[in-house]
């Protein structure tokens, strides 16, 4: 498989080296503006050559991952379909979704958004494993081709993340809460700590662990962050009033001595998502016969993954005529039953293995 990767930092260098690791055939030829970084790329085994445009890494390329900051990405992803091959599909690791898709009405592109990453930046911290477990959002478009959502499908099932389609407005939505407000409250913690520390003469060294951890994100990547802030503000902004209303009813609760059941809750409401992030469940398999058409791929995905319903694999087989084809799904074994019902409303026949 040729795959070509715009821009070889963190995540598209770990892109490069589990590509590599565990996709049988990969070649991938890496682009971007700075030559040290190429060769470091290089250096590492992250990508096998490195090209001097756009054009050059996309020739031949069967995927092509997009991996600049947000504000960067339109137009990296409008060169990219420029020169992509008519069998190639072109997706992005971009933190957020709405304002890039507004503007792409391409076939071939199928927006992505891998949960993974570190405070540290560069290609010099891209690991092999970075995606192993991790959520990996697709965002394809109503007119995405099936066959090159599969093959992207199957590409980050098989560098060890966990594919789960969701349209873009939710995407955003969720990545204010889980992904942009942390970095929020990291940053406001670690400048008002410092200040009270300094009317003290207290320095970090001797804080605690907790306060380490809360801000571990302080401060990331300026050239990222300040892009993502930018693109998501309206979510992040919901978020930070929602996440004010919440202190309001803390302080009342703190005010009245009464915080032991706020805490009890929040600890169960820790564990109750750390038990729905949990895998190996047993798998279901669904078969339905679909239309031949561009966006039906994209349509059953987005319809499971609005109402919770993940696809653990999927396959295509298009009909002699091209008119329809068989679509098959592997869906968790207590999800089925729902997965089906939703399947069903669509009008689509569903047949269980």
């Amino acid at each position: 498989m040729k795959i070509a990767v715009l821009g070889v930092g963190l995540i598209g260098g770990s892109i490069g080296l589990a590509a590599h690791e565990r996709v049988e055939g990969a070649e991938v030829t890496g682009y971007g503006r700075h030559a040290g970084r190429l060769r470091a790329a290089l250096e590492r085994g992250a990508i096998d050559r490195a090209a001097g445009s756009v054009e050059e890494a996309l020739d031949g390329a069967e995927i092509c991952f997009a991996c600049a900051p947000v504000g960067a990405l339109p137009g990296l992803v409008s060169a990219a379909l420029a020169a992509a091959g008519p069998d190639c599909v072109v997706t992005d690791v971009g933190s957020t979704k709405q304002g890039l898709l507004e503007g792409i009405e391409d076939e071939r592109f199928v927006g992505g958004h891998p949960i993974a990453g570190a405070e540290t930046a560069g290609v010099e911290h891209a690991r092999a494993d970075m995606f192993q477990g991790a959520v990996w959002y697709l965002t394809p478009l109503p007119r995405s081709g099936g066959l090159l959502y599969e093959r992207l499908h199957r590409f980050v099932m098989a560098v060890g993340a966990r594919p789960v389609a969701v349209d873009p407005a939710t995407h955003d939505g969720l990545v204010a809460v889980f992904s942009h407000l942390p970095h929020v409250l990291a940053n406001v913690l670690a400048s008002q700590a410092a200040a009270r520390l300094a009317e003290h003469g207290e320095a970090l060294r001797q804080v605690g662990p907790s306060f380490r951890d809360m801000t571990r994100v302080a401060g990331a990547n300026t050239d990222i962050w300040t892009d993502i802030y930018r693109a998501n503000s309206g979510a992040i902004v919901e978020e930070i009033r929602a996440f004010r209303n919440e202190l309001e009813q803390v302080e009342r609760l703190l005010a009245d001595g009464d915080v032991a059941a706020w805490n009890d809750r929040a600890r169960e409401d820790r564990r109750a998502l750390l038990e729905s992030d949990a895998g190996g469940a047993p798998v279901q398999e669904l078969r339905l016969t679909v239309p031949n058409r561009p966006g039906i791929v994209a349509q059953v995905a987005l319809e499971l993954g609005r109402a919770g319903v993940n696809i653990v694999d999927l396959a295509l087989a298009p009909a002699a005529d091209m008119r329809s084809g068989a679509m098959t799904l592997w869906i968790a074994a207590d999800e089925a039953g729902r997965a089906i019902a939703l399947i069903d409303k669509l009008g689509f026949p569903v047949a269980e293995q």
